[in-house]
């Protein structure tokens, strides 16, 4: 059985660390802790779980903490985590499971990562993270601001997941440290460019962000996952500004980089339904309810658009077309995926409201 040290930087995360370590504390071998500038509990809920600490100063690089942190591990392979990370007791038996597995010989472990959870618990939006290297490939942490760990050799991907339960509001630090790189006159890699555009969307300065998304796009460089999601993005911008050709322009846009994903069909169906054209929202609707998921697509993953979303949508388009037969057809489908959504409850009661008047 090889050995694994779990390293992870931290700062001010009394609130959530206890709950890491606790559902990873016999699954590791040891635990190295690097804080960097905590000033409430954070070194003491460490050092309760026997853990190794070490004090970072911070220098606006998060690469540069996580290298350090793996730097200091000593066992076979390294599992890096976030303090607001946790693993389910499924996926710890998953671990278990994996610990156990004869002569081992990957390099690195992909494992999905539960970025939100609907009501009942089940993944919403996911992708795919590198989380289990070996050690002696000396595999480095990459950018300052979202960073990445760079990968090779053999990879296994693995349905070990680690569930994302943020607890503390989200902030304007990314986005700001990103203004201070560019004030720096700092060169930006196409990922720092995509990056930076997503921060600027998510705080609503959608101008700015669409000629970022546009520089990274027009650059060519980029990942294609990440090609895939600036399209995506920039056709929310481009919502948001009033500028309905460019949307839909920039949706189809995605089209040049890959075969069609659940995600485009949908947000392109949801463009031509708003504009009332529901036979071509139907068209695209449906194509993705045709299309076979990647089991190892490291991107974002909406599981809606591969499972229900198009099915309810579908329902609404077919109602609003004199269809009853066919939107029947599809609220049940979607009644599969998801019997408690509040869409799919309403279109429940609505259908036996029509069956009475009938």
């Amino acid at each position: 059985m090889f050995t694994i040290s779990l390293c992870m930087i931290v700062r001010d995360e009394e609130g959530t660390l206890a709950r890491c370590l606790s559902s990873v504390r016999d699954l590791v071998d040891e635990m190295i802790i690097v804080d960097t500038g905590s000033t409430d509990h954070t070194k003491d809920i460490a050092r309760s779980f026997g853990a190794t600490l070490y004090d970072f100063a911070w220098i606006d690089d998060f690469s540069a903490a996580r290298n350090f942190a793996f730097g200091k591990a000593t066992k076979d392979y390294i599992l890096w985590l976030d303090a607001d990370d946790v693993l389910e007791e499924q996926d710890r038996a998953r671990f278990h499971l994996l610990k156990e597995q004869q002569d081992f010989d990957y390099d690195a472990v992909s494992m999905p990562y539960h970025l939100t959870l609907d009501a009942e618990g089940k993944p919403v939006q996911y992708l795919r993270r590198n989380r289990l290297v070996r050690r002696a490939c000396r595999f480095q942490w990459q950018g300052a601001v979202h960073e990445y760990l760079a990968v090779g050799g053999r990879v296994l991907h693995s349905e070990i997941a680690v569930t994302h339960r943020k607890e503390r509001a989200y902030t304007d630090r990314n986005l700001q440290m990103y203004l201070k790189r560019r004030e720096r006159q700092e060169e930006f890699s196409p990922r720092d460019t995509y990056y930076f555009a997503n921060e600027l969307k998510d705080h609503g300065r959608y101008t700015e962000a669409a000629e970022q998304y546009e520089l990274f796009l027009d650059g060519g460089k980029g990942w294609v996952e990440d090609q895939l999601a600036a399209c995506y993005k920039l056709a929310e911008c481009y919502a948001h500004l009033g500028l309905s050709e460019k949307q839909v322009q920039s949706l189809l846009r995605a089209l040049a980089y890959d075969a069609p994903r659940a995600e485009l069909c949908c947000r392109l169906g949801g463009y031509f339904s708003d504009k009332a054209d529901f036979q071509t929202a139907i068209y695209w609707y449906r194509q993705a309810t045709l299309l076979e998921q990647r089991q190892d697509a490291m991107g974002m993953t909406d599981n809606a658009a591969w499972t229900w979303l198009p099915h309810l949508q579908l329902c609404y388009c077919y109602d609003r077309i004199g269809d009853q037969k066919k939107a029947r057809i599809h609220h049940e489908m979607a009644k599969m995926y998801h019997p408690q959504h509040p869409s799919v409850v309403y279109n429940e009661a609505y259908f036996a409201a029509r069956s009475q008047a009938q």
